[in-house]
């Protein structure tokens, strides 16, 4: 096999693995590692937030399903925004939504990003 067959093969097969984890914001779908458990946020059950530049009575909240796992455990957790839930032996928290809402954005249409931490064990 010539040296370029073999990149096109390896670059082929490295192509259909599955999205690693990473640390940071991450979108629908997408897995974060946050420091033990992994967290893939399923889809947004709620965005009431309050647009940027405009007055509201109630500031609103984001709601997010997720599946965390963590070894060979996995479970649908619903995380609201800066509300820790028990998960493991620690708890779990949607630090960051971004971006913020914009006045006549949908919030089901608007691309989001997605901030967790983990404080605990695991």
């Amino acid at each position: 096999m010539s040296r370029f067959s073999f990149l096109v093969v390896v670059a082929t097969l490295a192509g259909c693995s599955p999205t690693a984890a990473v640390e940071g914001p991450v979108a629908l779908g997408q897995t974060a590692l946050v420091g033990g458990p992994r967290v893939r946020p399923d889809h947004v059950v709620e965005d009431s937030r309050c647009p940027v530049g405009t007055r509201c009575v109630w500031a609103g909240r984001v709601v997010v399903r997720a599946t965390v796992s963590g070894g060979a455990w996995s479970r649908s957790v619903d995380l609201i925004l800066g509300v820790p839930v028990d998960v493991a032996d620690g708890k779990l928290t949607l630090t960051a939504v971004t971006p913020a809402r914009r006045a006549g954005q949908s919030a089901k249409t608007t691309p989001s990003r997605f901030t967790f931490a983990f404080q605990g064990g695991l």
